[in-house]
C-alpha cells in the first residue's frame, strides 16, 4: 500500500527535503543550494519523492517548483490510527 512511500522516506536527505517544502514550493534549484550533492543527485531524490506521491510539481514558464501533497501524509496517518482503532474503514 504505501511501499514506495515508505522507501521514499527511508533515505534522510529526502526527509531533509520534505523539512524544506514544508515552508512552501521551491525549485529544484533552491533546494539543491541546501545540499552539497549534483542537480542531478537532488533531481534523482525528487523524483523518488514525487513516484511515492508526497510531492507535486508545478510547472511556471522555464521553472518547475516543488511542493508537499498533504494528502499523501493524511493517507499515512489514517492508516497508522487504524492500529490503534481509530479509523477501521482503512484497507488492511
Amino acid at each position: 500500500m504505501f511501499e514506495k512511500t515508505f522507501k521514499a522516506l527511508g533515505a534522510p536527505v529526502r526527509r531533509d527535503i520534505l523539512n524544506l517544502l514544508k515552508k512552501g514550493k521551491m525549485s529544484a534549484g533552491d533546494i539543491a543550494s541546501h545540499f552539497d550533492m549534483s542537480q542531478a543527485t537532488v533531481s534523482y531524490h525528487l523524483s523518488l519523492l514525487k513516484d511515492a506521491g508526497l510531492i507535486c510539481e508545478e510547472k511556471d514558464k522555464n521553472f518547475i517548483f516543488y511542493q508537499i501533497n498533504a494528502s499523501v501524509f493524511e493517507e499515512m496517518l489514517c492508516y497508522f490510527k487504524s492500529f490503534i482503532g481509530g479509523n477501521e474503514d482503512v484497507e488492511k
